[in-house]
């Protein structure tokens, strides 16, 4: 999907327990539109057959480097050159010494030492051979040569023990390669703040006012702004959303904590948009201690409206703003009115009614308007689709505004 779609990624398989995940990784990459060409080391053949990886990516899987095929006398140099980046996930101890000393003994190492392409390497072996001194130096001498090294994790290990050397979850190696990919996007060069999820604001110790925003908007957000070049930061509300790789999170509960991170994230920003759902009101006065119910018929709270942040960062000179409408009723007249009033670029309208798209579901179904009057429906589709949309009217917008110094 978007920047994986037609990309040639060469996957290296080696010898780890790990070795089992890198066919979901292959699987979940095919699906995403991406051919993958599978290279594995003999250890690691022993581990997972390579029919595996074949009926996951339906192509042809490399392991002997001396076996003649109908393909290309050197099919190491051609996977090599067609390489749009190449990750070794798992990668042991071993391979990561052949790479740091150039030794091409085996097919993985054999086309990893061939490609130009950009090479990540995820590291998964037990944590008493990966904090090794030894292997410790090979890992600083590939990142000093540009090598993205995603993991270790720290977790149970084949051993039965608990340290760091666990294999990267597949999706936070999946939004690597989405970061590698990205480099040179229509968005390099540019700064794009995200904010996501409701927020709590505390009645007592144990109670607060918020709602039920997920947060999934605004992620999808911040994932697509990362995979076409963006730096990207993401100012998240309390929600139950892994951080995106590479992309900076932020983590507030309450909306005026929401607002002085996007205030000073936002200083140096070339586009700010705002897909979380802050909370309108919060308690005038919090209770210190729990609010009990014993002798009391009911209860009175007073509350108050938290900051508006979009009002707030109004004045940023050739700062592109973006907002969003969750409505219920007079769905396009409420829309408009919040895009004028608050002076956006762009507001995406959704129903918060409809079961298929808005809260907690990984769909949407938007309306997008512009302050020229202009409106785009976008029909359901995944809520990463609809970020890819939206950042498709950004990227005009910087088009036909100067640079931001």
């Amino acid at each position: 999907m978007y920047n994986l779609t037609d990309r040639n990624v060469v996957l290296g398989v080696t010898g780890s327990i790990a070795a089992y995940k890198a066919a979901d990784l292959a699987s979940k990459l095919t699906q995403s539109g991406a051919r993958v060409d599978v290279v594995m080391s003999p250890e690691a053949a022993r581990f997972v057959s390579p029919i595996t990886f074949k009926g996951v990516t339906g192509r042809d899987v490399f392991v002997d480097m001396w076996e003649a095929g109908a393909g290309p006398a050197e099919p190491h140099i051609a996977l090599a050159r067609a390489a749009d980046v190449m990750v070794i996930a798992p990668a042991t101890a071993t391979v990561i010494a052949r790479l740091a000393l150039a030794l091409a003994e085996e097919m993985v190492s054999l086309t990893a030492l061939a490609t130009r392409a950009p090479l990540i390497v995820c590291p998964a072996m037990d944590s008493q051979m990966y904090t090794h001194e030894a292997v410790q130096g090979h890992v600083e001498t590939l990142a000093s040569r540009g090598v993205l090294l995603i993991g270790p994790e720290e977790g149970r290990l084949a051993s039965g023990q608990i340290g760091l050397g666990r294999f990267s979850e597949v999706e936070k190696i999946i939004g690597g390669i989405r970061q590698v990919l990205g480099r040179g996007g229509d968005l390099a060069g540019k700064k794009i703040v995200v904010s996501a999820g409701g927020t709590h604001e505390p009645i007592d110790p144990v109670r607060f006012v918020g709602n039920r925003s997920s947060g999934k908007m605004g992620f999808s957000l911040a994932e697509a702004a990362r995979d076409r070049g963006a730096e990207t930061v993401l100012v998240a509300g309390p929600v139950a959303l892994a951080d995106p790789y590479g992309v900076a999170v932020v983590r507030v509960e309450q909306a005026r904590e929401m607002r002085d991170a996007i205030v000073q994230h936002s200083a140096d920003a070339h586009a700010l948009i705002m897909a979380a759902a802050v909370a309108d009101y919060q308690a005038a006065a919090v209770a210190e201690r729990k609010m009990k119910r014993e002798g009391a018929d009911g209860m009175t709270l007073s509350l108050i409206r938290t900051p508006d942040i979009l009002a707030e960062v109004r004045g940023r000179k050739g700062l592109i703003r973006v907002g969003f409408a969750a409505e219920s009723h007079d769905l396009r007249a409420n829309a408009i009115a919040k895009l004028k009033s608050k002076g956006l670029d762009l507001i995406a309208m959704n129903d918060i009614t409809a079961t298929d798209s808005g809260f907690a579901v990984d769909t949407n179904r938007v309306v997008i308007f512009d302050r020229h009057d202009g409106e785009e429906d976008l029909p359901l589709m995944t809520k990463y689709e609809v970020a890819c949309r939206i950042l498709d009217r950004v990227a005009k917008l910087f088009e036909k505004r100067p640079a931001r110094s």
